[in-house]
């Protein structure tokens, strides 16, 4: 944001800490600190904005053997040259972990593969599952203390508070022995989906006085099934639903060590501090709408379409409102259109391929068919539109069809994000034990001082 943008925007924030309009006026003033940075210092000192390389790949700032994500080729002489994207879990294309699932416990295999480097036997597969099951359950009065005792109207803010609850019900929890790391982290991934769903309904009897419903965790249950039967009044939900939920699971499960929240995982929990401390900070890494509230972002945009359009199949009137959102003429008017393009990936994202099949066999379950449709018609229209305008398209990215994927499943758009972490906190445990092992120093990068060296001036002497 410019500085005349900041100022218009806060200066009467700023009123109501009692400074005068001389503190302001030099606060925002052009001969003040605070002015803006001039954009070539960053080109003179080499300094990655976002950390990313001018060629848009991002900056190397550590290494991993838990995930890859694949978006492009790069030669011997830095060349960047795009190929259809992937994504490897410790080596093994998400293609193949979503097509050969055994049953809706694809997603605890997948956590089994993230922490421990290497597909399970059946046995290994059973006994793990029961060491998460062993663990659904919340503490002693913790559901009533802690989660009803106090709702809040923000469920991503919720589950960081409730998570560094799970700190106070630890006999050692700042113990970061890689152990006893991996331990914590098999109770927070078991907890979080029971603290996510609990923390809904809570927010709803509190908010919309509705019925407060609570179900219990069944052991016999996948985690994707047993999120299903809580959210649900009646807890009834079919096997097709529950494959979709335990795919939505395995996708969003990681996703290299360089995205934000996984980074922020690994930077806080370089400094040696407990591992609630580092998920916590990860999960308000996650809640922003770059990140992990992306797919919100593409639903409410769909949404405000589908409004104007209907379920349409005429291709004009889905062009003329593609080229309004980009003339920033409707919707938001930020010219952006959420969920297509992406950091990494450059010709496809392989999670949107996986969702856009998945979605269209519920959505002929369902008889949801025709929107489904439509987001597809939408999907190559915009494809279209950027070629026309832009001479390049851009990839679906995964968020495209999370959002349509939730929806499907008639879970409400506030618990998008927090079924994102739910997911993501075993890749999150997988790289903080992995920096554990084998890097070990606290994260400390630097930043270039490029403001002015002053003389201290008596306080009688300030003007």
């Amino acid at each position: 944001m410019g500085i005349t943008a900041l100022a218009s925007e806060s200066k009467e924030i700023v009123r109501t800490l009692y400074f005068d309009d001389s503190i302001l006026a030099r606060f925002f003033g052009k001969s003040s600190n605070y002015t803006e940075i001039p954009g070539d210092l960053y080109g003179r000192f080499n300094v990655k904005k976002g950390l990313r390389n001018e060629d848009g790949t991002g900056v190397l700032v550590g290494l991993t053997r838990v995930s890859d994500v694949v978006g492009y080729v790069k030669d011997k002489d830095g060349k960047v040259t795009p190929c259809d994207g992937d994504l490897l879990y410790r080596g093994y294309s998400i293609h193949d972990l979503i097509n050969n699932r055994q049953g809706n416990f694809g997603f605890e295999e997948t956590c089994f593969l993230l922490l421990f480097g290497y597909l399970p036997d059946e046995k290994q597969l059973n006994n793990f599952k029961g060491c998460l099951a062993d663990r659904y359950a919340l503490p002693d009065n913790f559901l009533i203390n802690e989660i009803l005792g106090s709702p809040s109207l923000n469920l991503m803010n919720r589950l960081q508070t409730l998570t560094l609850q799970l700190y106070n019900y630890d006999d050692t929890p700042d113990d970061t022995d890689v152990y006893e790391t991996l331990r914590k982290g098999l109770n927070i991934i078991a907890k979080l989906p029971y603290l996510a769903c609990y923390a809904y309904q809570a927010k709803l009897h509190k908010a919309y006085h509705d019925s407060l419903i609570i179900h219990y965790p069944k052991k016999e249950y996948s985690i994707a099934e047993n999120i299903l039967q809580m959210l649900r009044p009646d807890g009834r939900f079919t096997k097709k639903e529950a494959n979709l939920l335990d795919a939505l699971l395995v996708i969003h499960a990681d996703h290299g060590g360089g995205n934000n929240s996984t980074f922020t995982d690994v930077v806080v929990g370089s400094t040696g501090t407990d591992l609630y401390s580092a998920i916590c900070a990860s999960l308000g890494a996650l809640k922003g709408p770059k990140h992990g509230g992306a797919n919100i972002s593409v639903h409410k945009m769909m949404e405000d379409v589908i409004a104007s359009t209907g379920y349409t199949q005429d291709k004009s009137k889905l062009k003329k409102i593609v080229n309004d959102i980009l003339d920033k003429k409707f919707y938001d008017r930020s010219g952006l259109i959420y969920g297509f393009g992406h950091a990494v990936y450059t010709l496809s994202d392989p999670r949107a391929e996986l969702l856009r099949d998945l979605c269209q066999k519920l959505a002929t379950d369902n008889g949801m068919i025709t929107k489904f449709n439509f987001y597809r018609l939408f999907e190559d229209t915009v494809r279209e539109v950027l070629v026309e305008r832009k001479k390049k398209t851009l990839p679906t990215n995964v968020d495209f069809y999370s959002g349509l994927a939730y929806s499907m499943l008639g879970i409400p758009e506030e618990l998008f994000t927090p079924l994102f972490a739910i997911a993501r906190v075993s890749g999150w445990v997988a790289h903080n034990i992995e920096n554990k092992l084998y890097d070990g120093r606290i994260m400390r990068p630097a930043t270039k001082y490029v403001g002015n060296v002053n003389e201290y001036v008596d306080m009688k002497l300030r003007p």
